[in-house]
């Protein structure tokens, strides 16, 4: 028994770092803009803090150029506040890859109090002191 303790010890520290860990860099966290627009209040009783929602560019938004849509299993939820979307805009129409994630539900009047999202740059593990 203690042979195969240290056998499964060994491959765990033989597992490469960036295997084990997930890292991501907070670029913002935001309310969500929009929500009493949208499917929000339809969806609420299905939403949980830590969901994942997706991030869609709408670079021919007739109200904003640097539009950023907010997305929820495929619903429409809202968009990143204009004020708080031109570096958002700007990494995804370079190509970074963003994540967003839910971090606060409220059940309060106010539509712009009830949704807040963190906006998530992925740190690629391989990129870690490469040349």
């Amino acid at each position: 028994m203690r042979r195969l303790s240290w056998l499964i010890l060994v491959s765990m520290w033989a597992q490469p770092l960036h295997a084990q860990v997930a890292a991501h860099i907070l670029l913002q966290d935001s309310p969500l803009a929009g929500f009493q627009y949208h499917a929000g209040k339809k969806l609420w009783p299905q939403m949980r803090v830590g969901d994942t929602l997706t991030l869609v560019r709408e670079p021919d938004n007739s109200h904003d150029a640097k539009a950023v849509r907010v997305e929820w299993q495929g619903h429409k939820l809202g968009y990143v506040p204009r004020r708080e979307n031109v570096d958002v805009a700007r990494f995804m129409d370079g190509g970074q890859t963003l994540v967003a994630r839910i971090n606060r539900l409220a059940e309060v009047r106010d539509p712009w109090s009830r949704v807040r999202f963190d906006i998530l740059i992925p740190v690629q593990p391989n990129a870690v002191g490469a040349p």
